[in-house]
């Protein structure tokens, strides 16, 4: 390329001036000629000269650059004049072709109407430089044609100084054919727009007025507030109360004046005045209402209308309430505040609620407490219709749409699934598709929807993803048959104009023969190509027009390659380009176009499956070759040639030798499918089968062939082909992709033959393409149109349905906004040009493919996705049957093990009440096919006891006997009662025991058996077994437990054991976004767009981002299990969580809630409490404390008594501990530090309540774990005397019970109690039935205020193991503060806590000041510190941390002290910490260095380890200084 003299090269002439890379790569070599401008400069011409072609739009950028950055403040106007000498590869008809595009946006600037003309014009050219112009013969065309050629004649003379004779001549403008509405489509738009006119008016629309009962309107996905009634229709009842309070207080009013005189306090304002029905508040008004978004500021007194989307109310002093409420009108929203007297808040309320439309009339403020822009001062407010537009589908004939994203499609689609699904449904559609990216997450939520429609209704929903597929098909070796690697091959590479084999050229070939592994020969030419080499072309491989135009075409040339090739394989790098080149260049000329090529990318991704990358430079530099002139040909073709070479070394090392052999080589090799490119597909499944080889794909794509995305290579396709439909999906597609690529009509017809259907979109959704510099050749939406047009011919060729879609990812068109904003927080740049990829209606999308003509357009939109619909099945995306493991007689093992238990507690004659409750249970439990959940529980739970670990019940499973005697649950449900553990007496029914009945068997007071002398037992918590299974027993078990947190690992892995490798897995969570993030996203996105929104429309964008898929995860206990004979495909996909490819956990990809009714659930969770029980246990029975335990009797926690008196002393002070409150900074319980009763909450509650005995604990765990039970209940109850701990409602067993005991039917309390429990509180025939009881009023009063309960049974079991840690707390304390310390402390910290008791009241008073900024881990702090100072107070004390000694996490007993754990220590995490522990087993430490160099840990942790001395003298480095001798 010639040279430019640097003085005139574009960038030194504006040294500052900054652009983007490819406008920079443009100006980089352009010549500055001159720069002119007036003597007022106000314009800046600069003259330019390039020797490649700008286009039109590039310069305007740059201009727009020049203005931007060096006048930004001076008005000057800028412009390019540019002057070019092209190659003489550009003729007038090449120029033509190339420049168009900028000479309609050039003509456009001075006249639109000539621009349109030329883009409509037909050219033709003619020997000698002839230009034919055919412009549209209209009334107009006259007046522009002198117009278009005076600007292309001066175009070509002055720009590009090339000769051309312009003639225009005119040709007839074609007929084109209106659309045809028939009768029944036009009507039923005109009854819509009378709809949507009469509910702006605020009337009922006449469809609505003559619709007969029953009839519904369908509501579109949008909860639709009923329009307002037309005055004098159906409103007399309101006006005339809200007229006769207007004239009460009017009359009030008027007595005022009499003889006693006007008292200011005796008159009220009514709440409207007026006769308008419409009328909520205030004084009627008939302004017209500005739109929100232009309220910025305080303006005054406005009118405006929206709908209420969010409203409260707060009583405030002086029996006033002040009401606040946010109202949007979708252009903004705003906050309304005004005060209401309590009396007239009824009157009010009845019409002013959420979702209401209102128009409203107040003054704009600004908030003193928030600072917000509100309205205040209300004027009045009327009720008016909605005033939003709801599409509806009009046409007769419905559409199905086959693409569609929900909220489950990888932060991408923004709608909720059942409103897509209710859209299309109330549209009258006969079915829609759900195609998430890649995941099937959505399917139970939509099929639930279609669970709450008739049965007979025919809609469906057709289950599918939008697959990444990848094309494993394509062998490395092409067309192989016996060739050896020893044979003839020809490495070689080709440079081109372009992409298109069909539309581009070669420029340039260069290839290298390589025989029996040595290069033998070598071939270069370059090639004419007879058209102008692209600028960016000319950038990347420095082969200018100049250097080809003297050589030979591609006519000449390519048989000479042929010649060259021989009977060779060919190879190249990416071989499918360069051989797609030549075999098309082969077609063009009547040449033989089979060949044998070996692909270098596909052997590099199989051979060197460590690179992410696999272009040719990065795998020549992977194997040490050299490329130094990389993008032309013959050097490429040397480099691969040498690649190559050392592949051929490698497969021979794995006894591979011919092409055949690399094929299976490279079958489904998995790293190679992880790094190959992926293409759009959409796959639905037909039928059960379909959804089964459905689920198939969607596991192995996130199990085994995840990177990035799910892929799915095209061979595993095939293999699970039956019963599904294969679609080629939209523009990512591989068929849209290989038209817009103008690929070989081979290489389409392969890719026509594999799907099943084509599908194309709305020219919207492709639109981005023509700003797109990765899409070149679409310019307009002609260019859109005319690939959408190929892809319908082939459809017609091939005999395969095109279908229309919409590719929905939001609901309706200004639900954009959602997704604009999430994809904004996900770093797109492109985020705010967000295309329409809402859901269409059937009119809208015929109207969008009108151009295709009426008939096609019907048959794409309608007749053909509807065919598609049709070809599938109506079914449940989940196996519906219900699918429990099997354990063969685990009914009778269930039976044998119960009664062996209970005969060994009770004897063989058993009591009446155990032999009943236990033949009840189980008779109900066995016929409900239960059995098998309990023998598995029993299982987990031996195991776990076994292997030295107790196991704690949640829930409700504590209400079960059976569960009791089959060692599942230490509750004892039964009566409180007596038992001899030797002569098995038993006492049910004295009048002693059944004085505990409701209460606690532990309470009894002690009493040895009157038959032989022995203690009696005591046991017993009385939980009706009803609690657990119902009245009918056949309601689900929820087997919940508690495994300590160390061993819960091995209780999952022992699943494994039970049931059966690859029969167990992680029950799936799926994880979204949630308000606070979203709330961020939002607020952000305006932020960074300098848009200054309200909190309330921050609020209201923020609804619309919320629960959009982000991830996945595990639950962190759930276990579901897979029967034998099933496969887990059946019910639900399966993945690792978060697609951690490094995890080898497996979850189920359905959050498993969606599959807990088909599947059996077990929820085996970690807790502390085992934990400590079983580290209690440890220290207790250890050398390192004195007492009468040993290896040989060991301590056993079960054996505690849990009728300890010391125990419950803990509860009513602290003397039991030897210390006072004022040692623990004034608290005044022992209880600190005690699962359940440690928070300041419940410490609290304690005291209010005072507690006696161990069923009053269980009650106080039961208020505590309660919501509303409590707080603003039970407490107030207790300090009125109405109720005491033990008559207040503390657990949801207390209400049957009662309710059962004051006479109310049993299956009625048991309902009422299912009902309070969930916090829905009473019905008013339930209130009747219980005051007809005596039921007292306050008992009522506290089930209504109740939000949540816990179970008996499960407050029984938390206390149990609470008891047993408080026992150890007292009577063996430094094992029970070390086991504190090293389980359950969050925050502990060496520093702060071991130094002494001083050092600890000084920060403890520090972080007391600043009690209210505490961030969460002080608040840890402060809660780890008040149990030291409990330890403190008691006498004991910490040694310094040994380096040496100290263990990583556990606390140790050394010499009557504790010895703090190596992860107290500030920033000492757990691994470091191990790390520490290791690397001391190792000898000593030569000095810090060696310190740090051993155990990795951080600096900073060595400097504060040193501060503390915990390095004793040890030097700092290893080296030996001379005066070490002196």
């Amino acid at each position: 390329m010639e040279q430019v003299k640097n003085d005139k090269v574009f960038f030194h002439v504006f040294p500052t001036l900054k652009a983007e890379d490819d406008i920079q790569i443009l100006f980089a070599d352009v010549e500055v000629k001159k720069i002119t401008t007036n003597s007022r400069r106000d314009f800046l011409h600069v003259h330019i000269f390039s020797r490649h072609l700008i286009q039109k739009k590039q310069i305007w950028q740059m201009e727009q650059r020049i203005k931007d950055q060096l006048f930004a403040k001076t008005p000057v106007s800028i412009r390019i004049i540019e002057e070019y000498a092209l190659s003489g590869q550009y003729t007038p008809e090449v120029l033509m072709e190339e420049y168009r595009d900028s000479m309609i946006l050039e003509l456009r600037e001075t006249s639109v109407l000539a621009a349109s003309m030329f883009a409509q014009a037909e050219i033709h050219y003619e020997e000698g430089s002839v230009v034919c112009l055919e412009l549209l013969d209209t009334i107009v065309s006259e007046g522009r044609r002198e117009e278009i050629l005076a600007y292309l004649e001066k175009m070509f003379a002055e720009r590009f100084r090339m000769k051309a004779d312009i003639r225009i001549s005119y040709r007839e403008p074609s007929g084109t054919g209106s659309r045809e509405y028939d009768e029944q489509r036009i009507q039923q738009e005109i009854n819509a727009i009378f709809e949507r006119r009469a509910r702006q008016r605020g009337e009922t629309p006449a469809a609505e007025q003559t619709r007969t009962p029953g009839e519904g309107a369908h509501s579109d996905g949008k909860e639709k507030t009923p329009a307002a009634p037309s005055a004098g229709h159906g409103s007399s009842a309101g006006a005339g109360k809200g007229q006769t309070r207007s004239a009460g207080a009017s009359e009030k009013g008027k007595k005022g004046f009499g003889k006693g005189g006007f008292k200011k306090k005796d008159f009220y304002r009514p709440v409207k005045t007026g006769d308008d029905p419409n009328l909520i508040y205030g004084r009627n008004f008939d302004d017209e209402p500005i739109t929100l978004d232009q309220v910025v500021t305080e303006m005054g007194e406005i009118t405006f209308h929206g709908k209420i989307i969010s409203f409260e109310t707060r009583e405030i002093r002086n029996e006033k309430t002040i009401i606040i409420f946010s109202v949007t009108d979708f252009t903004d929203t705003i906050t309304v505040k005004m005060f209401a007297r309590n009396d007239q808040l009824p009157e009010i309320l009845g019409e002013l609620k959420k979702g209401a439309f209102v128009k409203i009339k107040g003054v704009t403020t600004i908030d003193k407490f928030d600072g917000e822009l509100t309205i205040g001062s209300i004027a009045g407010i009327k009720k008016i219709g909605d005033f939003t537009v709801s599409r509806k589908d009009l046409s007769p004939l419905k559409r199905v749409e086959l693409h569609c994203h929900t909220k489950m499609s990888d932060m991408d689609g923004v709608s909720d699934v059942k409103n897509i699904v209710k859209r299309a449904h109330d549209w009258g559609h006969p079915a829609i598709a759900i195609t998430d990216h890649g995941v099937a997450q959505a399917f139970p939520e939509a099929n639930h929807y279609i669970e709450t429609l008739d049965k007979d209704d025919p809609f469906k929903i057709l289950y599918g993803v939008e697959g990444y597929v990848v094309d494993d098909l394509t062998e490395i070796a092409v067309n192989a048959g016996e060739q050896s690697l020893d044979d003839t091959y020809i490495v070689f590479d080709i440079e081109t104009t372009g992409f298109s084999s069909i539309r581009d050229r070669i420029i340039e070939i260069g290839a290298v023969k390589v025989v029996n592994g040595e290069i033998v020969d070598r071939f270069s030419t370059f090639v004419n190509p007879e058209r102008p080499i692209p600028f960016e072309i000319t950038n990347l491989t420095s082969i200018t027009d100049e250097m080809v135009m003297d050589s030979p075409n591609i006519e000449t040339v390519l048989p000479q390659f042929l010649e060259f090739v021989g009977d060779g394989v060919l190879v190249a790098h990416n071989a499918g380009f360069d051989v797609g080149f030549i075999g098309q260049n082969c077609r063009n000329l009547g040449l033989d176009d089979r060949f044998v090529y070996v692909d270098t990318v596909a052997l590099a991704r199989v051979l060197l499956p460590t690179l992410s990358k696999y272009k040719l430079n990065i795998v020549a530099k992977a194997l040490n070759i050299s490329l130094e002139n990389h993008h032309r040909a013959v050097d490429d073709a040397g480099a691969t040639a040498e690649i190559f070479v050392k592949f051929v070394e490698m497969l021979k090392k794995d006894h591979i030798t011919t092409l055949k052999e690399v094929n299976r080589y490279g079958d489904r090799n998995v790293n190679a499918i992880r790094k190959m490119p992926t293409h759009h597909i959409i796959i639905l499944a037909k039928n059960d089968i379909g959804r089964y080889n459905l689920y198939q794909l969607i596991t192995e794509s996130h199990l085994t062939y995840y990177a990035r995305r799910p892929r799915i290579p095209k061979s595993l396709l095939n293999e699970h082909r039956e019963g599904l439909l294969i679609g080629s999906a939209c523009e990512a597609g591989e068929l849209y992709q290989a038209v817009l690529e103008k690929r070989s009509s081979e290489q389409i017809a392969t890719l026509a033959d594999f799907y099943d259907y084509y599908e194309i979109q709305p020219l919207g959704n492709n639109r981005f393409m023509i700003e797109s510099d990765r899409t070149p050749d679409v310019t307009s939406d002609e260019d859109l149109r005319n690939i959408n047009r190929e892809i319908v011919e082939l459809g017609e060729k091939f005999g395969k349905p095109v279908v229309a879609t919409c590719d929905v990812h939001f609901l309706d068109p200004e639900d954009e906004v959602y997704r604009r904003i999430i994809m904004a927080g996900k770093g797109f740049d492109d985020a705010d040009t967000q295309p329409p990829l809402f859901l269409r209606t059937t009119e809208e999308m015929l109207e969008e493919f009108s151009y295709l003509g009426a008939a096609k357009a019907r048959e794409i939109v309608i007749d053909n996705p509807v065919k598609i619909a049709r070809m599938v099945e109506k079914i449940s995306p989940v196996n519906p049957n219900k699918c429990p493991p099997v354990i063969e007689n685990s009914d009778q093992e269930l039976r044998n093990i119960c009664y062996r238990k209970a005969h060994e507690m009770y004897g063989e004659d058993l009591p009446v009440q155990v032999s009943s409750r236990l033949e009840k249970e189980l008779n109900s439990i066995i016929s409900n096919g239960y059995a098998v959940m309990y023998i598995i529980a029993q299982k987990l739970v031996w195991k776990s006891n076994a292997d030295g670990y107790l196991v704690g019940s949640r829930g409700s499973v504590g209400s079960s006997f059976v569960a009791t005697m089959a060692g599942i649950t230490e509750v004892n449900p039964l009566s409180p009662h007596y038992y001899c553990s030797k002569c098995h007496y038993s006492d049910f029914e004295s009048d002693e025991v059944r004085a505990f009945a409701g209460g606690c068997g532990f309470d009894m007071p002690d009493k040895n058996c009157p038959v032989c002398g022995e203690p009696l037992v005591k046991a017993g918590f009385d939980i009706p077994f009803e609690t657990f299974l119902g009245f009918k027993g056949d309601k689900e078990p929820d087997i919940d437990l508690n495994f300590s947190g160390d061993y819960q690992a091995k209780a999952h892995k022992y699943t494994e054991v039970l049931f059966g490798e690859g029969h167990t897995f992680k029950a799936g969570t799926i994880g979204t976004l949630a308000d606070k993030t979203a709330y961020g996203f939002v607020k952000n996105y305006y932020e960074e767009h300098e848009q200054r929104k309200r909190r309330c429309e921050i609020e209201r964008i923020t609804e619309g981002c919320t629960g959009i898929r982000r991830s996945t995860g595990q639950h962190p206990g759930g276990i579901v299990v897979l029967p034998h004979g099933h496969s887990i495909n059946e019910f639900t996909p399966v993945q690792h969580p978060a697609n951690d490819m490094e995890c080898g956990i497996i979850t189920t990809h359905f959050d498993y809630h969606s599959i807990d009714h088909n599947l059996l659930k077990l929820d085996i969770l970690g807790h502390d409490d085992p934990t400590m029980i079983r580290t209690l246990e440890d220290y207790i029975t250890s050398d390192a404390m004195e007492n009468e335990y040993n290896a040989e009797h060991p301590f056993v926690a079960t054996e505690i008594p849990l009728d300890d008196d010391k125990v419950i002393e803990l509860f009513h002070g602290t003397d039991v501990l030897g210390i006072k409150p004022e040692d623990i900074d004034g608290c005044k319980l022992g209880c600190l530090g005690i699962p359940e009763f440690g928070t300041d909450f419940v410490i609290q509650m304690v005291e209010d309540t005072k507690p006696q005995t161990l069923s009053d604990l269980i009650r106080i765990s039961g208020l505590s774990h309660g919501t509303n039970v409590w707080l603003g209940n039970a407490q107030e109850l207790v300090k009125s005397g109405k109720a005491t701990i033990s008559t207040a409602i503390c657990t949801r067993d207390d209400i049957m019970i009662y309710l059962i005991n004051k006479g109310v039917e049993s299956a009625l309390a048991f309902t009422i109690m299912e009902s309070v429990r969930k916090g829905k509180g009473l019905k008013p025939e339930w209130e009747e039935a219980m005051k007809a009881q005596d039921v007292p009023d306050w008992y009522i009063w506290s089930c209504k205020k109740i939000s949540y309960m816990f179970p008996k049974a499960h407050a029984a079991a938390y206390v149990m193991m609470a008891y047993r840690i408080a026992y150890c707390k007292i009577n063996y304390p430094l094992a029970y503060y070390a086991a504190y310390f090293s389980i359950r402390a969050d925050a502990f910290s060496y520093e702060i806590m071991c130094q002494g008791k001083e050092k600890l009241n000084y920060y403890i008073q520090d972080y007391k000041k600043r009690s209210d900024s505490l961030s969460k881990k002080e608040q840890d702090v402060m809660k780890d510190m008040k149990i030291v100072q409990e330890m403190y107070a008691r006498g004991f004390e910490f040694t310094p941390i040994d380096i040496y000694r100290a263990k990583a996490k556990m606390f140790q007993i050394v010499d009557g002290k504790l010895m703090p754990s190596l992860a107290s220590i500030e920033g000492m995490g757990d691994k470091a910490a191990e790390a520490v522990e290791e690397a001391s087993k190792d000898g000593p430490y030569l000095s810090l260095d060696d310190f740090r160099q051993r155990t990795k840990v951080s600096k900073t942790v060595i400097d504060l380890m040193a501060d503390l001395g915990l390095f004793g003298n040890l030097p700092q480095s290893n080296q030996i200084s001379l005066f070490d001798f002196v």
